[in-house]
């Protein structure tokens, strides 16, 4: 990761817009629609119009949506989790979602922080993970070099357990 110079502050948030798709089973007894997470569009022009929801396609009972108006913020207390992201093997998006009025399912936010994806599923909250989009990809990678330093590991040293010389732990009572 190269370090951004200390006079080039990395923006806090980033403009994203949302494209689920919905498809009703063929073969369901419920009729219940499936929801997908197709991706995330990042930008200004895609969060014009912000919180609607437009059908993109529509085709043999599956829709696509994009939800505009979100965004993506980035906060210090989580650059750890967005390191973690980045270096792991495939780094993504997550996308937090709950029935609405409509009874429909609709996203409510976005994040790249695993610790957060993880206290909305245990709200029972519905979260899908997209593969993070390069352009996102680098901008979270320079506000991780400004804001974060990974702890050096250190190795502990042994402790002697044992009382008396020549007595080990395991000879204790």
């Amino acid at each position: 990761m190269s370090k951004p110079s200390p006079d080039h502050a990395v923006p806090t948030a980033c403009a994203v817009s949302v494209i689920m798709q919905r498809s009703e089973p063929q073969q369901s007894r419920w009729g219940l629609a499936q929801w997908t997470l197709i991706g995330i569009v990042a930008g200004q022009t895609a969060a014009e119009g912000h919180g609607t929801r437009t059908c993109v396609r529509s085709e043999n009972g599956v829709e696509q949506y994009l939800y505009t108006g979100f965004s993506l913020p980035l906060y210090r207390d989580g650059a750890e989790s967005y390191w973690y992201n980045l270096v792991g093997q495939t780094p993504s998006l997550f996308v937090a979602c709950r029935e609405g009025e409509s009874g429909e399912l609709e996203p409510f936010a976005v994040s790249a922080n695993y610790d957060e994806a993880g206290a909305y599923m245990e709200a029972d909250d519905t979260v899908y993970s997209t593969p993070m989009p390069p352009e996102i990809y680098q901008w979270i990678e320079q506000y991780v070099a400004q804001h974060f330093r990974p702890q050096e590991r250190k190795k502990r040293k042994r402790e002697n357990w044992s009382d008396e010389p020549g007595r080990s732990s395991f000879d204790r009572n």
